[in-house]
């Protein structure tokens, strides 16, 4: 009897599945927008969530919970209100350290992590429980980025879960310059359960994938290899494991016995952001936002923050409707299919004949692709004068905005340009520069030298210097003790 009414249950959605998709494939051809009803994702803040932060498990009790938990042995001195996790948390000399921090120098990062964890967590830690994985792994995105979806990092990570441009790609997650669905709390929190559940299969070990999140996958399995063991705490002995990984994962135990601790810790005054909550609407793309914010007397930062993934001020051209997320229980105007089309483009006019959209972007230091997106013109193709180039920007707006950032080519970090200029030397004194075939002496690198002092010093050309002694030269610059071969 039950099994026929679980199938019942299961035949009543499928139906409902398919109506919702013939109406959607309706809506779609005849170009109507879709008010779609509200959407509740987020969990009620339960009567504990004073003492421990909102969409982690929880005050668990080991013998009625779901999951397997796990016990903080050796921190029983402390008298915490919980000791029970679902996923693996230690208390050792690497765990306490970055307690210690949490409680005096970095008190101020727990609290804005904690505050922002209202808005966020329960949705992070929902979703994460929807895949199979402990609810407690909302600590590794707190480490990560503190639950800020614009959070980026000096290596190009972005979002609440820092995904790698390659990586957020590998697990579905689009990244252009009109959106990086990166910074979208629900997507990159689906991929971010994805991820960590394969390397969980990988390794079998939840320290293990944590460590793996932040190295890659590749360098914790070499790690494995070279030193002959499984266990994160002793391959955290050795020196191949870069610092920031042997500290990720005691930083996210010692979040998690915080977060779920906080009365114990002397957080019970935190500021908890309300859930995150939300109506969608369905709109074309290249919408105006800023025109269709105005229009609904919506607030246009309240509505980029809902939509932390949206770049630019209009919807992703091309494809399909945009699924935008607004303030619950706002009243919106009638939506014809093309009421907010995005017409109040900056344009830039071609002042000769020959021109082509490639040297229009690189003239504004803009990507290619960008301009490629909005304009229905070849790269290569040479382009009349007087022809108009749609460019990104909004009419009146300032085209230095933060809301342009994406548009534009990255600049390389400054250590990255010195390393390019350095290899461009490198390569024009081998054309230029004469080898020394037979070098009968030779220049030892002191502390401070460069290849000019060392040019100068010798009375040899730097072309000559860079040419007779590529084997050093070519990977890196030189270091004291290096001998030059200069005659």
């Amino acid at each position: 009897m039950i099994e026929n009414e679980g199938t019942q249950e299961v035949s009543r959605m499928v139906k409902k599945i398919i109506l919702l998709f013939i109406l959607f494939e309706c809506v779609a051809c005849a170009g109507v927008t879709v008010i779609l009803p509200k959407r509740k994702i987020t969990d009620k803040p339960s009567q504990d969530s004073i003492s421990t932060i909102m969409g982690s498990s929880g005050k668990i009790k080991p013998i009625t919970h779901y999951r397997k938990t796990f016990f903080l042995y050796g921190a029983e001195h402390l008298k915490l209100e919980n000791y029970y996790f679902d996923f693996p948390v230690v208390y050792n000399d690497a765990v306490k350290k970055w307690i210690n921090y949490f409680l005096n120098r970095g008190r101020g990062f727990f609290s804005r992590y904690s505050a922002r964890a209202g808005k966020y967590a329960p949705l992070l830690g929902k979703i994460l429980e929807d895949h199979g994985l402990p609810r407690d792994l909302i600590f590794l995105a707190m480490a990560e980025s503190g639950f800020r979806p614009s959070a980026r990092s000096w290596a190009a990570a972005v979002g609440p879960w820092q995904f790698m441009p390659a990586t957020g790609k590998r697990f579905g997650l689009s990244i252009s310059w009109f959106k990086d669905e990166r910074r979208d709390p629900i997507k990159s929190t689906i991929a971010a359960a994805q991820y960590l559940k394969q390397l969980y299969g990988y390794f079998g070990s939840w320290e293990l994938a944590a460590a793996a999140y932040n190295a890659g996958e590749g360098k914790i399995a070499r790690s494995i290899k070279r030193y002959g063991t499984e266990s994160f705490w002793n391959l955290r002995k050795y020196r191949y494991l870069k610092d920031e990984t042997k500290n990720y994962v005691p930083k996210i135990m010692a979040l998690a016995i915080i977060g779920k601790n906080l009365r114990s810790f002397g957080f019970s005054d935190i500021d908890f952001h309300d859930p995150l909550d939300f109506d969608e609407v369905s709109l074309p793309p290249k919408t105006d936002l800023v025109a269709f914010a105005k229009d609904n007397k919506i607030d246009f930062v309240e509505l980029k923050a809902l939509n932390p993934e949206l770049l630019s001020w209009i919807t992703p051209p091309g494809g399909k409707d945009y699924l935008l997320k607004i303030p619950v229980g706002t009243k919106l105007k009638e939506l014809g299919p093309s009421k907010y089309l995005a017409e109040a483009f900056q344009t830039y006019k071609i002042r000769h004949n020959g021109a082509k959209l490639a040297q229009v972007a690189r003239r504004l230091k803009l990507r290619p692709r960008v301009l490629k997106d909005l304009n229905d013109l070849s790269f290569t193709r040479p382009l009349r004068k007087g022809t108009e180039v749609i460019l990104p920007f909004r009419l009146g707006d300032k085209r230095k905005s933060k809301l342009y950032a994406s548009v534009y080519k990255p600049i390389p970090r400054k250590s990255v340009r010195r390393r390019r200029s350095y290899k461009k030397r490198v390569r024009l004194a081998l054309r230029r520069g004469k080898k020394i075939k037979s070098p009968s002496k030779f220049y030892t690198v002191k502390r401070g030298d460069s290849l000019w002092s060392v040019s100068r010093k010798t009375g040899t050309s730097l072309d000559t210097l860079i040419a007779s002694n590529i084997r050093i030269i070519r990977s890196r610059q030189i270091r004291a003790g290096d001998r030059l071969a200069y005659q």
